[in-house]
């Protein structure tokens, strides 16, 4: 169960701070953020070694996008396509909404089950394809002001026992401050390994089962505000879990 966290601020110098978590398999192969996709230059994303596709990326233009499992869809099914393309084709778009409308038309019967953020300075989505009546049901809902998480579930969702805890310490905690270089309240809280009482394990953010799966890498991006000259997004990389390896600067 991945997890992701947005800052919404509208009119702030920094107006999206985004952060994720990535749980996956500790065995799968992937390579760090890059520009890794000759036919996407202006994307830089994680690539996964075995499908081809992302968890999460950033665009040139200003674009983030980051897919989600839904409960109970870990892993590639016969027949399906990767969800890793999704973020991909959100990237290939100008901005979040024009990205939110494309990907709003497609066939949601081709994935498995998916939780889909894409933002940019102005704005954010969360598409859901979830399972209604035996069939997969598309839904997309833009993303409010302020703060929000997603994670297998629906969008601030307090049966998530890792939002139900964690949303209300990152609503507390200091904002992170991309021109300073100061997240610290954030990676501190991207490491915690620190459940609700009575949650499960996967109630923490950084996560290890002991059965092979576990959180892998984590990422925080910052986009400036539109019209900001010579100011660039931050984007900050841990490969591995958060508490364990630091932090460093993506190229971009």
């Amino acid at each position: 169960m991945c997890t992701v966290v947005i800052l919404r601020r509208p009119g702030h110098d920094w107006p999206l701070l985004f952060a994720a978590n990535r749980d996956e398999m500790v065995a799968r192969p992937w390579q760090p953020p890059a520009r890794h996709w000759p036919d996407r230059p202006r994307v830089v994303a994680g690539m996964d070694s075995l499908a081809g596709g992302t968890w999460l990326g950033l665009s040139d233009q200003g674009v983030i996008a980051g897919v989600l499992n839904r409960p109970g869809s870990l892993g590639p099914a016969p027949g399906m396509r990767s969800r890793g393309e999704l973020p991909l084709e959100a990237l290939d778009h100008a901005s979040a909404a024009d990205a939110a409308d494309a990907l709003s038309h497609l066939e949601p019967g081709s994935y498995r089950t998916f939780n889909l953020a894409i933002a940019d300075a102005r704005d954010a989505f969360w598409i859901s394809s979830v399972e209604s009546g035996g069939d997969p049901v598309l839904r997309v809902t833009r993303v409010p002001e302020g703060l929000s998480m997603i994670t297998a579930h629906d969008m601030n969702d307090a049966r998530s026992d890792r939002i139900r805890h964690y949303r209300p310490l990152f609503e507390r905690a200091p904002a992170p401050e991309p021109e300073a270089g100061e997240w610290g309240a954030w990676q501190a809280l991207l490491a915690s390994r620190e459940s609700a009482p009575g949650a499960q394990h996967e109630g923490a953010m950084n996560i290890a089962t002991g059965h092979g799966f576990g959180t892998v890498s984590s990422s925080l991006l910052a986009l400036p505000k539109p019209g900001r000259h010579n100011v660039k997004p931050r984007f900050l990389f841990a490969p591995g879990p958060p508490d364990e390896v630091p932090y460093a600067a993506v190229p971009l």
